[in-house]
Formats: structure tokens, C-alpha cells, sequence
């Protein structure tokens, strides 16, 4: 149930653009990620003496990418603030990778004044109609032109993020209304939570549950906060878990877990010998368990869902659908079954045997590649790993065991926007200072938003750059070859990364191969400095 309660009135600063930052240290914002212009002037009084850090990065996209990554790292809705027109349409590419993954992101953006919209007149960063824009991309879309609604709209966008499937919600404020007098307004606070899972659907999973011999658990990203519950849950079933690349980290080293793609073989085969399958907080999204796009998967027919979101369970047919947080629900399903349950025997067998046969099923190069981020992750344990889309990360995503709940995340699958990986590091090493960060991008995703380097010195990010440099698009040209398309445009050169990263004053260096990685990563990690580790590969 979504409850929203008003603190005591309290004067804010004489204009909504000053409201605007006090509204949001009440609801905990301590960092925001923008690029201020002349339509957001407004927006940044009252900001300097305020407890919120702000973030410049390169590029209105980078800003949103960092407030991804900020919010995936720290479980708490990321924020951008970007100018109209070109601003807020540099920020949609990562406002669609947030809708995609289910990313809670608040982007404040101005527009121009009231009287002028929709007239067409030609002002400066004019659309046609920004906000009916954005209300296809974002999950809704508010436009603020009197200062007393400026507390219900961020209270029902922070309602959102908590209560339901998140995503990127548009705040857009003219220029005229951020000059306005919000004196005496009090802020709205949410206590919003997710719906407690029904009784009734507990009961019956409980039965299904009871009644299988061959239980299976799939984990998607909705279920990272979960990992308590999910590893209680698996054990008292005895039931393997198969986790999504955005649900690693979960159930890392346990012999009860898949860390393997859907869209694997192995993967399906241990599905289909299934006669219950329990999927906690995944879409069933392709990338994720068609991966290859042989339609070779098939939607469990015995089949129990937990999910946030009511629009989700309605999307597929399910035996049982249970809405609620995962943890919830779980831990439901756990007093529901009791102790006495008997679980499975062979859960951890079979688990093991889809592991390695799942393994076996990579070529030889995708392995070596699943070996290098391996090194990573052993030589920088409780890493976040954030990738962009390239090989490593393409292997990784096949099969690969994290060693941090939500601490292995990447832009390769869904909706899959190259030049994710440096912004989004760069918010995630601001969102959990105390964790080794580190980027892994190829040469051609490093071009995207190679600018942001010069944000993560600015911030002080720590962010290790490993750059996977293969000279150009290879899985994009291997596609080509697949298909008997003769490659064209996937080679675009790629420019001395050391060097570039010497000139905006930090310290780089190139291996040959990854022989050698574990030294430089415990180098750059012993620096404290954002660093470039560029690794040149055939």
C-alpha cells in the first residue's frame, strides 16, 4: 500500500528552484549528476550550501548512466538534473536502459516557459512536446507549474521507486514556474512499500512446493536484495538456483547455484527435468533466455512467479503468482512450509552437473574470457564489476559466479546501450566508496563516453578502466560472419588510450594479453586514483 505522510511545514528558500534541493535531501538524495545550462540555472540556486554533491559529467548521457549506476549499486533512486531539448534527449538512451532493467532513476529537466509551449516559436532547445516524449520512455512524466505541487510529484516518483517495479521517471520544470515563490511548503514524504504477498497465493505455492521432488528457483535481478531469504529458501528445498546475469552475486561459491545463462543448453535441460519451477523477480526477457534467438526456450508449464510488479505476472502465464518483494515473499514461503519440509536430495547433483556442463558448452576463447574477469574478481574481492557490451562481458554473462549480491551488472543485455560501462562505474564507485570499482569496456564501448574519464578525476572515483582492446566491434563482426555477411564497419580504429588517459592526468598502463592483469589491478587499486588498464588482445 502506497501511504504518503507530510513532515512538519518548513520553510524552504524563497523560489522552487531552491525548494526543489531541500525536497530532495528530505528524501535522502546526497548526490545529483548534471550538466547546468541557462534553462537550469534556476534549479542550482541553493545547491552549493546544500549536503548534495553534484557530479559534471561530459554528456547529458553520462549523467544518466551515472545515475544508474549509482542506483544499482546503492539499492537508492540515482538523479540527474539536465537542461531541455538537447539535454534531456542526450539523457533518454539511459533512461531506456533503466526502463529495461527496472533501474530507479529521477531526471529533473527545465522547459522552456509556460506561454510558450506547443506554439512552435523557435525559443532555444524548443520540442515540440518534451513531456509527451518522455512519457514513452519514462514510467510517467509531471510538469510542475505551481510551487505546491512540487511535493506530491517527488513523493509520488519516490513512492514509485519503493513501492513497485521501478524504472526513470521526468520531473520537467519551466522556466518561468522555477523562479516562482515556494516559501512555507511542507515536504511529502512516502512510506510506501510493496503489497504484502496474499495469503491465499502462499498457501498455494506452499502445496506445489510440497508436492515436487525436483523444485528449481530461477533468480533475476529483482531478487539481488533478497539473497538472505533466497539462500534460506534454495537450502530448505534443496532446490538449484539458476541466476540471470543481473543475479549474480547471489548464491556465490554454494553449491546449490547456476551462476549459467537460460539461454544455454545445460541450462534448459535442467529446467525442463524440473516439475516445479519457483522464478523470483526475472521478466524472462530474451537476452537473458533466448539469448542465441533459436526460440529454444520454453515458459515452464508448472510454474510459481514472484514479482513486483502486478503488469508482470499478468505478461505470462503462471500456475501461482505471487506480487510482492521478493524477500517478502520468500521469507513467507519459508513460514509457510515450516520445518518440517523434507527437501530434495539431489538438488545439489544436479546443480553440479548443469555447472559443468554449461562450462563445457563455451568455445574455447569465451572461456579464457570468463578466466580474465575470474582474475578480477579474485584479486579485487567484493568488487562491483560494471561492464559495457563487450566479449568479456558476453562470456561472463554465459556463465559466471560473482562474489557480491548486485555487484556484477552490465548494459549487454536488454536494452543493451554501448558506452554504459564508464559513466555507470563511475556512479557506482561515488554510491559505495568503500568498494573496489572497476569498468570493463571494449575499445569500441570506451569511445562512446571515453570524456568521462575526466568526470571520474573530477569526482575523485576511483574507478579502474579495464580496456578489453580488440580493435574494433569483434562480436558484432563474428555476427556478420555467421550469417555469410561480409563485415563492414566494424573496425573503426582505436586511439592511444594511455596516452589519453596520461592527458587528462591519469595513469595508465597496456598489457599484452591478460598475463599480468592481477599485478596491475592490485596497482591501481593500491593508487586510489582512477586508472587505465588497457589490455590488447588478437
Amino acid at each position: 500500500m502506497t501511504a504518503l505522510g507530510t513532515t512538519p511545514a518548513t520553510t524552504f528558500g524563497t523560489t522552487v528552484g531552491e525548494a526543489l534541493i531541500t525536497l530532495l535531501e528530505a528524501h535522502g538524495v546526497d548526490t545529483v549528476f548534471g550538466i547546468p545550462g541557462v534553462h537550469t540555472v534556476e534549479l542550482y540556486r541553493g545547491l552549493a550550501r546544500s549536503n548534495i554533491r553534484h557530479v559534471t559529467p561530459r554528456h547529458e548521457q553520462g549523467a544518466g548512466f551515472m545515475a544508474d549506476g549509482y542506483a544499482r549499486a546503492s539499492g537508492r533512486p540515482g538523479v540527474a538534473f539536465v537542461i531541455t531539448g538537447p539535454g534531456l534527449t542526450n539523457t533518454i538512451t539511459a533512461m531506456g536502459q533503466a526502463r529495461a532493467d527496472s533501474v530507479p532513476m529521477l531526471v529533473i529537466s527545465g522547459v522552456n516557459a509556460t506561454d510558450t509551449l506547443g506554439k512552435g516559436l523557435g525559443f532555444l532547445h524548443e520540442l515540440p512536446d518534451q513531456r509527451g516524449m518522455m512519457e514513452k520512455v519514462a514510467l510517467f512524466s509531471e510538469r510542475i507549474t505551481e510551487a505546491g505541487q512540487l511535493p506530491g510529484a517527488l513523493a509520488r516518483a519516490f513512492a514509485r521507486f519503493s513501492s513497485a517495479r521501478p524504472g526513470p521517471v521526468h520531473i520537467e520544470i519551466p522556466t518561468d514556474v522555477m523562479v516562482k515563490p515556494a516559501d512555507d511548503i511542507a515536504a511529502v514524504l512516502s512510506n510506501a512499500a510493496p503489497p504484502a504477498p496474499a495469503a491465499s497465493a502462499v498457501a498455494e505455492a506452499a502445496r506445489l512446493i510440497k508436492a515436487s521432488r525436483r523444485p528449481l528457483i530461477l533468480a533475476g535481478g529483482g531478487a539481488k536484495q533478497a539473497d538472505a531469504a533466497l539462500r534460506r529458501f534454495a537450502e530448505m528445498l534443496g532446490a538449484p538456483v539458476i541466476e540471470t546475469a543481473n543475479a549474480r552475486g547471489l548464491l556465490h561459491g554454494h553449491p546449490l547455484c547456476v551462476p549459467a545463462s537460460p539461454s544455454l543448453k545445460a541450462v534448459r535441460a535442467l529446467m525442463a527435468d524440473a516439475d516445479l519451477v519457483i522464478a523470483a523477480g526475472t521478466e524472462f526477457g530474451p537476452t537473458d533466455y533466448d539469448g542465441y534467438g533459436d526460440g529454444g526456450f520454453v515458459l515452464p508449464p508448472n510454474l510459481i512467479r514472484i514479482d513486483i510488479g502486478a503488469d508482470q505476472l499478468a505478461r505470462r502465464p503462471v500456475t501461482v503468482g505471487i506480487q510482492a518483494d521478493c524477500a517478502e515473499a520468500l521469507g513467507a514461503l519459508l513460514a509457510e512450509l515450516g520445518s518440517a519440509y523434507v527437501a530434495a536430495k539431489d538438488g545439489e547433483t544436479r546443480a553440479a552437473a548443469t555447472r559443468a556442463a554449461a562450462l563445457a558448452e563455451l568455445s574455447p576463447a569465451y572461456v579464457a574470457q570468463v578466466r580474465a574477469v575470474e582474475a578480477i574478481r579474485d584479486t579485487l574481492p567484493g568488487a562491483i564489476i560494471v561492464g559495457d557490451s563487450t566479449q568479456p562481458i558476453y562470456a561472463a554473462n554465459l556463465y559466471y559466479d560473482h562474489d557480491r549480491p548486485g555487484g556484477w551488472f552490465n548494459a549487454a543485455t536488454g536494452f543493451g546501450a554501448l558506452g554504459y560501462g564508464s559513466p555507470a562505474a563511475i556512479g557506482a564507485a561515488l554510491a559505495v566508496p568503500e568498494a573496489p570499482v572497476v569498468c570493463l569496456t571494449g575499445d569500441g564501448g570506451f569511445q562512446f563516453t571515453l570524456p568521462e574519464l575526466g568526470a571520474a578525476l573530477d569526482a575523485g572515483a576511483p574507478v579502474i578502466f579495464v580496456v578489453w582492446n580488440n580493435r574494433g566491434y569483434r562480436e558484432i563482426e563474428t555476427s556478420m560472419l555467421d550469417v555469410g555477411v561480409e563485415p563492414v564497419g566494424v573496425s573503426p580504429a582505436p586511439p592511444d588510450f594511455c596516452k589519453l588517459a596520461e592527458a587528462y592526468g591519469i595513469e595508465a598502463e597496456r598489457l599484452a594479453g591478460i598475463g599480468g592483469l592481477s599485478d596491475a589491478l592490485k596497482r591501481a587499486r593500491a593508487a586510489g586514483q582512477p586508472r587505465v588498464v588497457e589490455i590488447t588482445v588478437d
